[in-house]
């Protein structure tokens, strides 16, 4: 039983790179470091916080502020072992997409110079070996789970949303399984409601989120619909 599901996890027929579970993984921790790293660089200017209609009118709750990402992991992680178990190579498009999603992401954060919702703008004026030391902390996952750290130096990684943008592609990618597209959408709703209760993002980030995600989903199923579609190539050693 443990051979066969290695085999489906990792050693299932492949056609090249786009096909490697490994390969996935290591794209989307690299996006995902590079992300962090363009958000980190923005941190130490100060920004102006905005004005915003809908987090004005919530309040916030201290609880959910301190653990929302462990609320994230936890709403996100099992649904995404989940899938892979489910359909492994519509797992590995997902993760190639997340990390187009991250780039994507750590780009417009990096235009966007916005101050916390929160108005306390802690890390202005942090030199960049500091901050960087922050980046260190937050892309290992170990620091990132046990510490504050996620919360002392990401204040202004906001429009758009991750935890918005990472939940909905999820909902996406499992929408034709009906029980995974029910806990799938649960949990997105609420990991939204948390951003929303923490006061971790403006509203807008959370539409941003919805957009980029969407326009990524529909981008990397015709890519990999054209890719599926291409019959492979034959292996010259394999006669």
């Amino acid at each position: 039983m443990l051979k066969n599901l290695k085999e489906h996890l990792f050693t299932h027929p492949r056609r090249g790179l786009w096909d490697s579970v490994p390969m996935a993984f290591a794209w989307r921790y690299i996006c995902h470091s590079i992300m962090v790293f363009m958000s980190i660089i923005g941190e130490g200017i100060p920004a102006p916080t905005l004005h915003d209609r809908i987090i004005s009118m919530v309040p916030i709750i201290p609880l959910i502020a301190k653990y929302n990402y462990h609320i994230w992991l936890f709403c996100y992680v099992p649904i995404a072992a989940w899938f892979w178990m489910r359909n492994r190579n519509r797992f590995v498009e997902f993760l190639f997409a997340g990390g187009i999603v991250s780039l994507l992401r750590g780009f417009c954060i990096f235009l966007t110079n916005l101050g916390p919702v929160n108005g306390r703008d802690i890390n202005a004026g942090k030199s960049f070996s500091e901050l960087v030391q922050g980046w260190i902390q937050i892309i290992n996952p170990f620091s990132a789970l046990t510490t504050d750290a996620v919360h002392m130096y990401l204040t202004k990684d906001l429009f758009f949303s991750g935890h918005t943008a990472s939940t909905f592609l999820l909902l996406l990618y499992t929408w034709k399984y009906k029980s995974m597209r029910i806990v799938a959408l649960v949990g997105h709703v609420i990991v939204v409601s948390t951003v929303f209760l923490s006061h971790l993002h403006y509203s807008i980030d959370v539409v941003g989120g919805w957009a980029v995600s969407f326009v990524v989903f529909i981008a990397a199923e015709k890519f990999f619909q054209r890719y599926r579609s291409t019959p492979p190539t034959a292996n010259p050693t394999s006669a």
